[in-house]
Parts: C-alpha cells; sequence; structure tokens
C-alpha cells in the first residue's frame, strides 16, 4: 500500500509506476482523502505488487511524503518512508532534445538530484535543471 501520497498526485503514481489493473491485480484507489498530517492524500493498495528500486525512486520524486506500506495476512509487516537518491539513472529522459543521452547512442540518462526537499534535478549531461512535474519515463 502506498500512503501519504501527495494531494492529487495518485493518478500521476499509477501512471509513473504502470499499474493499470491489466495484469489482473486488485487495486484500491483514494484520492483527496482527509488526513490529520498533511490536510489530504492519496492512497493507492495493489495486491501482490512489489516496487523495485527504479519504482521507489519515482514515487519519491513525484511524492516524497510517501510511505511505503508492506502488508501479509492482512497485518503490517513493513513501514517505510521514500527517500530520494543522490543519482537517479535511467528511469527519466532528459527534456533537452539535443543532449547525447537522447540520440542515437542509446546512452542511459543519469540525473543528480541537487536539492532533495525541493525536488530539484539536473541532467548529468547536458545540466539541464527539470521540472519534476513534467519528467518523462524511459
Amino acid at each position: 500500500m502506498l500512503d501519504h501520497i501527495d494531494e492529487g498526485k495518485g493518478l500521476q503514481v499509477l501512471s509513473a509506476l504502470r499499474i493499470d489493473g491489466k495484469d489482473g491485480s486488485l487495486i484500491t484507489i483514494a484520492l483527496n482523502v482527509p488526513s490529520g498530517k498533511f490536510k489530504k492524500k492519496d492512497i493507492i493498495k495493489v495486491e501482490n505488487k512489489f516496487l523495485k528500486d527504479d519504482d521507489t525512486n519515482k514515487l519519491a520524486v513525484i511524492a516524497p511524503k510517501a510511505t511505503i506500506n508492506i502488508i501479509k495476512d492482512y497485518k503490517l509487516i513493513e513501514k517505510r518512508r521514500v527517500a530520494l537518491p543522490n543519482e537517479i539513472n535511467r528511469i527519466f529522459r532528459c527534456s533537452n532534445p539535443d543532449c547525447i543521452s537522447n540520440s542515437t547512442e542509446h546512452i542511459e540518462s543519469v540525473m543528480d538530484v541537487i536539492d532533495k526537499e525541493g525536488r530539484v534535478l539536473k541532467c548529468r549531461y547536458c545540466s539541464r535543471v527539470l521540472d519534476v512535474n513534467k519528467l518523462k519515463y524511459n
């Protein structure tokens, strides 16, 4: 279960994590739920979905206050907060069409996280600062 997703970001999280229900898993989505901590939050519960590091990094960029709750047999067995790493490889495309990571040379993107609190990413190759609300995923 993904909890404490920033209000209004739940659908963006679903898209970024490619959660669409086509695999037959049960998905529960709650948007704009009252929250004691943040006024409102979004919640996503996905059956049999385990996040990989790339998924956790996407989640940390979109919803940095989110928590990942792992539930087994109706019991919470693990709860962890997402955190941005110092760099994010492969999962985002640079928005600069002239960047070498967008060339035909198949160079994987590398984004340096230059401000974790403000969620500011910068392409290591062309130094473009990226808008986290307009990121494109590989």
